[in-house]
């Protein structure tokens, strides 16, 4: 899958944007029809320490899901918005199955009709 991360106000090092690629990655593993990602990393200016925002949007064959977390660490806001997606896309996949059952009984509906 092909991620691209834009870093705001900042300089993202190396080993984060490893951390974030690989998190991302295993999204694959739920749904393999991934088309692309975008992640934003924001450092907001307030004086409480949890001031790093991770955004990440994941681009689905005629959806997209978006998840958007603040925390101490931007790995730490990386993995709750990684298992917020994980739980959009469990519900996409769950969406799909019935609209792809409904779909079937209704083709073999009108098949049986023209018999």
């Amino acid at each position: 899958m092909k991620i691209t991360v834009q870093s705001i106000h900042f300089t993202a090092d190396r080993k984060l944007l490893d951390f974030i690629q690989k998190k991302v990655d295993k999204l694959d593993t739920f749904y393999d029809q991934i088309v692309s990602g975008e992640v934003y990393l924001k450092l907001e200016n307030v004086e409480d320490e949890a001031n790093k925002i991770t955004e990440i949007k994941l681009l689905l064959p005629g959806n997209q899901i978006f998840a958007k977390e603040q925390c101490k660490s931007f790995e730490e806001a990386t993995d709750l918005a990684v298992e917020c997606l994980r739980k959009q896309i469990e519900k996409h996949k769950q969406k799909k199955t019935i609209a792809d059952a409904a779909a079937k009984k209704a083709i073999l509906m009108t098949a049986e009709d023209d018999f």
